[in-house]
Order: C-alpha cells, then structure tokens, then sequence
C-alpha cells in the first residue's frame, strides 16, 4: 500500500480468518495492512454503505473461495463479500476477482505443516468461474500476479 499512497481495507470472511490463521498468517496480514476487519454478518462490517457512498475506488475479492463464486454466479449476496460484489456491481464500482477453482485439472498446495496435498477441481466450479466471467460489471482475474498492474492501472487513472 504504501508503493502507491494506497488506503486499502482488508475484510475477511469468517473462513478466511480461519485459513490465514490455520496457515499462521494472520500475524504477517495485522502487520502489513492497518485495517482488517472480519465479517460479523452479511452487513458487518457495513462495507455495502460505503460502496454506495462511492468509499472505495474498487473492490477487489483475492483469493475467492468455491462456495462464494458459486453465490455470485447466481446472484446470492447472503455474507460479506457476496453483499460487498452486489452492492459494488449497483453503484458502478469496479470488481476485480480471483476464483481460486476457475481452471480444470488439478493444483499441488503445501499445507500448514508443510505437506503437499492436490485438489482436482470440480466441473461445477469452473463453470461457475466461467459464469462471473460473462459478467460484464466483474472482471476475473486470471492470476494474482495481476493485481499490482490493476492498482498501477487505477491509480495512474486517478492521477493521470
């Protein structure tokens, strides 16, 4: 954040405070960003206020578990995040999202004590990730890798 003068707000499902504590990153999160919040509740902490107000530049969903691509591809917005993606979509905000399950076959992760383990995604994953990229107030992110050029990009619109 501090690269581009960014004021930027991390929210959490309640499962993403569990994964980056399972995988004892929530230390390295407190400290490199001021404002972590974890959801409470599909309106706590109240982001869909804010993305009204215009609050935020963009909203940005990086690593987006199945189960919420899954709600958004049908219009679901019953937690945090799948609101936060209703509420940016309605008042024009830009979403940028990465569906961890969006490509077939399979992935090797490393688990907390170090052992590898591979998932093999699900067709109906991917059809869901292939439905939110129809969605044309949604862009999908195809890698992670492509997050600093999509701040670099806004930020150059803002100040350009």
């Amino acid at each position: 954040s501090e690269r581009y003068d960014l004021d930027i707000k991390v929210y959490l499902s309640k499962n993403g405070e569990l994964v980056m504590k399972w995988y004892n990153l929530w230390k390295d999160l407190k400290e490199m960003f001021s404002k972590v919040s974890v959801e409470h509740g599909a309106n706590s902490p109240f982001i869909a206020g804010q993305l009204q107000m215009g609050k935020f530049d963009l909203f940005l969903v990086c690593p987006m578990s199945a189960n919420t691509a899954a709600k958004i591809a049908h219009g679901i917005a019953d937690s945090l995040l799948t609101n936060g993606v209703a509420q940016a979509a309605k008042a024009k905000i830009p979403i940028y999202i990465y569906p961890a399950d969006q490509y077939a076959g399979s992935v090797t992760t490393i688990l907390p004590d170090g052992k590898e383990m591979t998932l093999y995604m699900r067709d109906v994953d991917i059809e869901n990730a292939d439905r939110l990229k129809r969605m044309p107030e949604i862009t999908v992110l195809e890698s992670i890798r492509e997050i600093e050029g999509v701040v670099r990009r806004h930020v150059e619109g803002i100040n350009g």
